[in-house]
C-alpha cells in the first residue's frame, strides 16, 4: 500500500503519477484506474505479497498458482458475455416500441378529403 497524495494539499506525491482510464464499453460499473511510480520506495511490508514476491534485491516472482492469477479475470469477463443478452434484449425492447408508434408514412387518417 503506498500513500499517493499528500494528506495536506492533496497533490501526488513526488515520483508518483495517477489517472483514470475512462469509460468502458457496455461495463461503466467499474472505474478503472492507472498509477504510474518514478523512483519511490516502498517498504516491504506495505506490499501485499500474497502470490507474488519482491526479494531484497527488488526481484519479482511469482509464487502463487497462475490459474489464481487469471480467474478474476475469466469470471468478470463470463458475466460481461452473460449480462450481454440482459442488454441486448433491453435495447431490442425499446427499438421495437419505438417502432410500433413511429409514423413513418402519409397516411389518409385524419386527412380531409378534397372534393
Amino acid at each position: 500500500m503506498v500513500q499517493l497524495r499528500d494528506t495536506e494539499t492533496w497533490k501526488h506525491k513526488a515520483g508518483v503519477k495517477t489517472g483514470d482510464i475512462g469509460p468502458k464499453l457496455g461495463y461503466n460499473s467499474k472505474d478503472n484506474g492507472w498509477a504510474e511510480f518514478d523512483q519511490v520506495r516502498i517498504p516491504r511490508s506495505d506490499m501485499l505479497m500474497g502470490l507474488c514476491n519482491v526479494d531484497r534485491k527488488g526481484e519479482f516472482s511469482i509464487t502463487g498458482d497462475l490459474r489464481s492469477l487469471y480467474i478474476v479475470m475469466m469470471m468478470i469477463r463470463t458475466q460481461i458475455v452473460s449480462k450481454s443478452s440482459w442488454s441486448l434484449g433491453m435495447a431490442l425492447l425499446i427499438s421495437l416500441r419505438y417502432a410500433v408508434v413511429r409514423r413513418q408514412f402519409k397516411t389518409q387518417h385524419g386527412l380531409k378529403e378534397e372534393r
